[in-house]
């Protein structure tokens, strides 16, 4: 699925829509999650009868604004009372990414319905139907509106839903792009680096051509080039940590760029690949994509084998 505007991703994403201004009063509404704090707040408060509708999205999936608009309308149905009976959270998918791998969230609009700590089901994509059924199932109906005459179709009736879009995807840029488990090898402290060593912190700043080409050349420095945030054996960010992971586990050797050390590489590898998300993973130069392409296949993995065996081979090479 092709994302409307791409992610600014080094900014807080809008969050779900706000209920707040337009839910009835007494009703439920979606809150906004902003820290991982605050949702361990919120749901270790809730009694253990009360259902939790926790809504993954992405500020650049389209999706997720048809289901911003669904959950909103659908929590104004539910009365607010007290202990609460339902309660109905919003998660920037990528800002609080810890809670998204706990929850093995890979791809937006992602809806988890939970009770007591448990989760009972998963939804992904936009049919509201089946997000309504869901809801109803596990919390009874509404008591405070009709579903129906505020829009939602009716729970048993099944109709075809907008696909969700991959996290880490803002393009869905086709397959041929390739998609692999990138396995995981982590480079060790005395390992030699498999790229230039910049710093953001350079007098003059490189032209977009120079820039342009310190990257052609930064992302061929190992035939498979992980950009993450952090290193592999501190990664900054849950999604960084999986890629690491995925790579570790089949053996895949690899070299490493950390984004976070240098601004000017974070920003231009962003227009340079079309890929405004991170990690992002190169195989002889040539993006693969973010930690949903890599995991979601094996396509690649003969490739991968070579580029293992090419490390083996090269003097130097990280090992």
């Amino acid at each position: 699925m092709n994302a409307s505007a791409p992610l600014r991703a080094d900014e807080p994403g809008p969050a779900a829509q706000d209920a707040s201004a337009t839910a009835p009063a007494g009703t439920c509404t979606v809150q906004t999650i902003s820290t991982e704090e605050e949702f361990s707040q919120h749901t270790s408060n809730l009694p253990p009868s009360c259902l939790t509708v926790i809504y993954f999205h992405a500020p650049w999936a389209e999706p997720c604004k048809q289901m911003n608009t669904i959950l909103s309308t659908l929590a104004s149905t539910y009365a607010s009372t007290t202990p609460p009976k339902i309660g109905f959270y919003s998660i920037d998918a990528e800002e609080l990414s810890d809670i998204s791998e706990r929850y093995d969230v890979t791809q937006v609009p992602f809806v988890a319905l939970q009770k007591d700590g448990k989760v009972l089901e998963t939804i992904t994509g936009t049919d509201a139907s089946k997000v309504r059924n869901a809801v109803e199932k596990h919390a009874g109906r509404p008591s405070a509106g009709d579903p129906g005459k505020l829009g939602l179709p009716p729970a048993q009736k099944v109709t075809k839903a907008a696909p969700s879009q991959p996290l880490n995807d803002p393009s869905s840029k086709p397959e041929t792009n390739g998609s692999s488990n990138l396995s995981k090898y982590a480079p060790e402290a005395g390992d030699p680096a498999t790229a230039p060593q910049y710093s953001s912190g350079e007098v003059n700043p490189a032209t977009k051509d120079e820039l342009n080409t310190r990257l052609s050349e930064l992302v061929k420095a190992a035939p498979v080039m992980l950009f993450m945030k952090g290193t592999p054996s501190a990664p900054q960010c849950g999604f960084s940590r999986q890629t690491v992971s995925l790579l570790r586990d089949k053996g895949v050797r690899y070299g490493f760029f950390n984004i976070l050390a240098d601004d000017e590489v974070r920003q231009g590898l962003k227009e340079y690949s079309d890929w405004p998300t991170f990690p992002q993973v190169y195989v002889s130069g040539e993006l693969v994509g973010g930690l949903d392409i890599v995991s979601g296949s094996s396509s690649l993995w003969p490739m991968l084998v070579r580029c293992t065996d090419w490390f083996s081979a090269v003097e130097g090479g990280v090992r």
